[in-house]
Order: C-alpha cells, then sequence, then structure tokens
C-alpha cells in the first residue's frame, strides 16, 4: 500500500531523524536520490545540459547537492538563483567545487531552451497559493521547452496536503519526493502536474495512520471475497439493486452486470426495468413488489436511472443493511434518513452530483477533491467515494481517506458509474466494510476500464464484461 502523510507529520519525522544524524546527512540522502533518478532520466550524463531551478528552501538545497553530483559526471550544470541571498550555501558552494555556475534569471529562457533537464528546485512542500511572479514565467519556459523537467519532492505551486492548484505550478515528466509520498502527488488536479513519481527512502519514521492510502495488487487481493467449500449463493451474499426507470432501463442493467461480477453469489432486482434485465441476464432474481418485501439481501444498491422514484430510495435508506446511494438516489436521498441510518452507508457522486449535495459549484469540488469528499462524508455521516480521474474514498469516521488511480480517460462514458455502483454493492453484500468495498471496486473498475479500452473507445458493457480480467490480474 502506498501512504502519504501531511507536510506537518513529514517535518517533525525529519527533525527526529535530523537530531541522530550528523550536519547535513539527510540532505545528502535526498541529492543522491535525486542525482540519480536524474542521471536515469538523462541516460547520458556526460555532456548533457543541466539547469537547476534554485528558490530559497531546502529542497534549493537538494538540487545544488545533486547537481554537484551530476557536474562531476561530466554535466554542464548550471544554477538559476531566484533568491541569491538566501540560496542554500552549502549546497551552491558544492556545485561550484564540482565545475558548476550560477545564473540570474534574466538568462534563464537562454539556458532553459538549450537544456536537456531542468531541475524544479523552487518551492518546498510549505509553498502555499501557488508560484511567486517571479517564479512563474520559469514554469511556463520550461513547460514549452524540449527538456525534461524533474521536480524535487513535488512540483512547486502545488498545495502539498491537499492536491489544489492555486496559480501558477510546475508540470513536471517526473518528481522525486523523499521518504513517504506527499497527498497532492496523488490528488487531482495537482497529480497533473506531478508525472510519474519516484519514491526515495531517506529513513523517515512515520506514525501508522496516513493522511491518505493507495491501494496496490496485493492489498486489493487481500480484500476481495473468495468463496469456500462450504459456500451457496446465500452464504456469499446477495446483492438487492433498486434502479432503472421507463426512461432509463438501461442503468438497471449495467448495474446489474457490474453486481453478478462483484463477488456476491446472487443478485436481486427491484424496479420496472425487469423485463430489460432479465432478458440480458437470465440469473438475476426479479421482484415486482418494492425493495421492503423483495426478499432478503445483504446489501442493497439504490439510485441508478431511477428518475423521480423517492419511494423506493426511501424504503431501502429504511433497510438494516449496507445501502449504496447513486446518481438520482443520492438527489432523492433525505439526509437526515442517511445519518440516522444504523448499517454502513457509501455514497457514489461524482463531482457535479456532490457539489450540488454541498451547495457548491462544480469548479469549487474539482479544485479541492480531498476536502469536499470529508465534508460530505461528515454531512451525511457517511462513506462517499468521489469519482473522477483520482477516486477518493474517505470515511465519516475520519482517518485516512483512500484514493485510487487505476483508471483511464476511457472510463468517462454512459453507464460506466452504474456498473461501479453494482460492483461496490456486491462487495457490500460479500461482506467488505464500506470503505473496502468502494476502494476495491474503484481499482478493479479503473483496471476494467484500462482492459477494455486497450486505447481505444469502450462502452460500460464492455467495462463489465472485463471486470473478470481484472479480478484474475489482481488475485494473480
Amino acid at each position: 500500500m502506498r501512504t502519504a502523510y501531511s507536510v506537518e507529520t513529514v517535518r517533525t519525522a525529519e527533525r527526529e531523524l535530523m537530531a541522530r544524524l550528523p550536519e547535513g546527512a539527510l540532505m545528502q540522502r535526498a541529492a543522491a536520490g535525486l542525482a540519480a533518478a536524474c542521471a536515469e532520466l538523462l541516460g547520458r550524463v556526460y555532456g548533457s545540459r543541466v539547469v537547476l531551478l534554485i528558490g530559497s528552501g531546502d529542497n534549493g538545497g537538494d538540487a545544488l547537492y545533486a547537481g554537484a553530483r551530476l557536474a562531476r559526471r561530466g554535466a554542464g550544470v548550471t544554477a538559476v538563483l531566484l533568491a541569491p541571498e538566501r540560496t542554500h550555501a552549502g549546497g551552491l558552494a558544492a556545485l561550484r567545487r564540482a565545475g558548476g555556475t550560477s545564473a540570474a534569471p534574466a538568462a534563464a529562457e537562454r539556458l532553459i531552451r538549450r537544456a536537456d533537464l531542468v531541475v524544479d528546485g523552487i518551492v518546498g512542500i510549505g509553498g502555499k497559493g501557488g508560484l511567486r511572479p517571479d517564479a512563474a514565467p520559469l514554469a511556463e519556459l520550461a513547460a514549452d521547452s524540449r527538456a525534461a523537467v524533474v521536480a524535487v519532492d513535488l512540483p512547486s505551486g502545488i498545495e502539498a496536503d491537499t492536491g489544489e492548484v492555486l496559480g501558477a505550478a510546475v508540470r513536471a515528466d517526473l518528481t522525486v519526493t523523499f521518504g513517504t509520498h506527499k497527498p497532492g502527488l496523488l490528488i487531482d488536479p495537482a497529480r497533473e502536474y506531478a508525472g510519474s513519481v519516484r519514491l526515495v527512502d531517506i529513513g523517515l519514521e512515520l506514525p501508522a495512520e496516513a493522511e491518505l492510502e493507495a491501494l496496490q495488487h496485493t492489498d486489493v487481493a487481500a480484500r476481495l471475497p473468495v468463496p469456500g467449500a462450504a459456500s451457496d449463493k446465500y452464504r456469499r451474499g446477495v446483492v438487492g439493486i433498486a434502479a432503472g426507470s421507463a426512461r432509463y432501463p438501461g442503468a438497471a442493467v449495467l448495474a446489474v452486470s457490474g453486481a453478478l461480477r462483484g463477488g456476491a453469489g446472487a443478485v436481486r432486482y427491484v424496479g420496472p426495468a425487469a423485463d430489460a434485465v432479465i432478458a440480458r441476464f437470465p440469473e438475476t432474481l426479479v421482484s415486482g413488489q418494492g425493495p421492503a418485501r423483495a426478499g432478503r439481501v445483504q446489501a442493497w444498491v439504490v439510485g441508478p436511472g431511477a428518475g423521480d422514484d423517492a419511494s423506493a430510495v426511501a424504503e431501502v435508506l429504511a433497510a438494516e443493511v449496507p445501502v449504496l446511494v447513486d446518481a438520482d438516489g443520492l438527489r432523492l436521498a433525505d439526509r437526515d434518513a442517511v445519518r440516522a441510518r444504523s448499517a454502513p452507508t457509501l455514497m457514489t457522486p461524482h463531482a457535479g452530483e456532490a457539489a450540488a449535495l454541498l451547495g457548491v459549484s462544480r469548479e469549487a469540488v474539482e479544485g479541492a477533491r480531498l476536502a469536499s469528499v470529508r465534508e460530505l462524508a461528515g454531512l451525511y455521516e457517511a462513506t462517499v467515494l468521489l469519482k473522477g480521474a483520482t477516486t477518493l474514498v474517505a470515511d465519516a469516521r475520519g482517518g485516512a481517506a483512500r484514493v485510487n488511480s487505476t483508471g483511464t480517460a476511457w472510463l468517462a462514458t454512459a453507464g460506466s458509474g452504474d456498473v461501479l455502483s453494482g460492483l461496490a454493492g456486491s462487495l457490500l453484500a460479500a461482506g467488505l466494510s464500506a470503505l473496502d468495498a468502494g476502494s476495491a471496486a474503484a481499482y478493479l473498475h479503473g483496471l476494467a476500464g484500462r482492459f477494455a479500452a486497450d486505447g481505444a473507445p469502450a462502452g460500460a458493457h464492455d467495462v463489465a464484461a472485463a471486470i473478470p480480467d481484472a479480478w484474475r490480474d489482481v488475485r494473480d
């Protein structure tokens, strides 16, 4: 599992480690890892042209010491000093001893246009509010050049703790981060600025509970239900799907398709799209009597394509089993009814739906995704899965949120969210917690999207059909 920690936690761990190490040793560890990553990216260090963009923070020192290592291997290294009087003195001296040079910002355009590599050491993890006016043009020059751009610890200008981008920021091809990931490297929109991320271990001792978690294959595999010799369809769990309408029968079909591939033993459908569901999936158990009288289930999914059927949403929320609320169900669900539930509730909005629930603009949600998902989880006292290029899952009880980035832009297609709802609901019925069901479903759904698309457009039904491949890939 990848974990990310807040700036405050990282700084505390750094102080504790520095107290046990010789002076400057921690910076040398970071510089060695940074130089190695830069050399690997360059391929041929000797004769290459490297420009360091140096601010006044310690990551400027990291960049200068790394530059000195590259200079000793034959690279032509020039440091552009944005704050000469506050530049890390030891790092600058080391660079000059190794044969590197320094320059004023006025020379930056000429240097960057000729560079093979630009190293961003402008602002550290404590930077707030985007780049200053004197630094912003350098970020633009680097982005427009042919040079590869490497960010030190995180791209200058992004918010380390939240993933927000509140002004101009460096766009990196590679970010070399030290000790641990920072939340901003994993959360949109800042994640788009980080490029590939390489973690360098510098020996930090961090607390057990992180600010943010990102599941990997082994983590998901450990959470997926596996039937035993004594299992039958009821012991494996039955998931109820209350979805679809005369106008949107396909939403019911797609939710059922995701649920059938999600690990539960049976799927029970309730709603006006029964004929369409049975025609496509004859193994589905169909009831025409409403959720309250449909028969026993271990979890419910309500809302995809439901139109204005508030009664079905109310009946499902009154059930004493885990419930997933999506799409129209989010609009129709009574907040007090959700908050009053004793069984787990998982809500799965996209940014527009989350904005409507919070009473803010969609842009506000997309610009502050971590804060938005946590606020919504607290407001409804539920677990919330905020869909997007990176999916976030937060629990109302607090603790580490989870982020998933296995998806692909091809998943932005009609019905894809219905498949995700069915899949997550089935995992709820199989016994997973709301946090695990949401994050494991997002992971599998993202992988399935990649497998289904394979570089070309794919429909939601293709994504559902690829879930078994994603499941096997994770398990194997």
